[in-house]
């Protein structure tokens, strides 16, 4: 009888290198009372508006495919945003349209994002075999215009990434820049991904800026404002003749009806949103005023719905905070940010906690 190779050694021929050499998610869940470590909303869907979603759900028929491209929710998408339906396009998350889009403009192209930046834009280009180019941010977040415009004109066209506001910085940039880089990326002939995870809490909105070009769009979620991360969907507005492309990529029958439902009965009673939004960002404004004059961390300006601590030891900050019941993100390992934490605004008496914990930092 023949022996099988080693497993180990079966499974390095087979899969590809790309694969191999990247790490997994960076990411360890917690089974903590306080959980400020993943930017989502601190509130769930409410109860009136989940109890309708679970009741039209029920009412379906589960042993039928749900729509072919989640068409019924892209009509209500398109109707919220005052987008053409053909331009709207729908998958489980948006880390799924960062994949989508990377095998749409990046694989055997380039992959261009700015230093540091959110993980999956990076592991996406690493994982998927496309050129990844990263540009560092100025020292105070911002983006570094001059040194993205040369890397668009050297580098093999592809897609660009523009998180506003950014993560994991919450920094948001002068919109004039914005628009400078987005114009010079598409007549240079990339794709232009505006990131606007986190635009409700920054107030910015950049479908204008996407509707004057067709390489342009906006990639949207609605697992931050709108509290559905458990539900996992993301959606990006764009040209018909972008989103037609993309939508090639995209897997048939990719939203269930959990998704379909939950959505449709969001979409049409969105005014929760804007009063969760509204407590975020005031909370946002006082933990970081609570914060300012702490005698060795620096809580620094956000945007967004999270914002980054500074520390001495980013190591001993987290472990001290988590031994009050409070997980947070470390991010101190990223280019600029050494002794970072990234810490989501949470409820008012979270906050509550997280700010007597600082104090107690030394």
């Amino acid at each position: 009888m023949t022996s099988s190779p080693p497993a180990s050694r079966t499974v390095g021929r087979a899969v590809r290198a790309a694969v191999r050499a990247v790490p997994a998610y960076p990411f360890t869940p917690l089974n903590v009372p306080i959980k400020l470590d993943q930017n989502e909303n601190p509130y769930d869907f409410p109860e009136e508006l989940k109890a309708e979603a679970l009741r039209r759900m029920a009412a379906r028929p589960w042993n039928r495919y749900p729509d072919l491209h989640a068409d019924t929710l892209r009509d209500a998408v398109a109707r919220y945003e005052d987008w053409d339906p053909a331009g709207v396009v729908v998958t489980p998350g948006s880390n799924v349209l960062i994949k989508l889009l990377t095998e749409l403009a990046g694989i055997g192209q380039t992959v261009l994002t700015v230093n540091p930046t959110f993980s999956v834009y990076t592991l996406e280009a690493e994982l998927l075999g496309a050129r990844l180019v990263q540009v560092s941010l100025n020292p105070d977040f911002s983006l570094p215009v001059a040194e993205l415009r040369a890397a668009l004109e050297r580098e093999e066209p592809g897609v660009l990434y523009l998180t506003q506001p950014h993560a994991p910085t919450g920094h948001v940039d002068a919109e004039a820049d914005v628009r400078a880089l987005t114009e010079a990326a598409e007549a240079a002939g990339w794709v232009v991904v505006l990131d606007e995870a986190y635009h409700q809490y920054s107030r910015s909105d950049y479908r204008g800026l996407v509707r004057g070009g067709p390489a342009r769009l906006s990639l949207r979620t609605f697992s931050k404002a709108w509290g559905l991360a458990g539900v996992r969907v993301g959606y990006l507005l764009a040209s018909p003749e972008l989103a037609a492309n993309l939508q090639k990529l995209v897997s048939a029958f990719n939203v269930n009806l959990l998704a379909q439902a939950a959505l449709e009965v969001a979409l049409e009673q969105p005014t929760y949103v804007q009063a969760r939004v509204a407590e975020g960002v005031r909370e946002r404004g006082r933990v970081l005023a609570a914060l300012a004059n702490h005698p060795t961390c620096r809580a620094l300006p956000s945007q967004a719905n999270f914002f980054l601590l500074r520390t001495p030891d980013a190591d001993a900050a987290y472990r001290h905070l988590l031994s009050r019941g409070i997980v947070v993100r470390r991010q101190d390992r990223l280019h600029l940010l050494a002794g970072c934490l990234r810490v989501a605004i949470g409820t008012p008496e979270e906050n509550d906690a997280l700010i007597a914990a600082v104090d107690d930092l030394r």
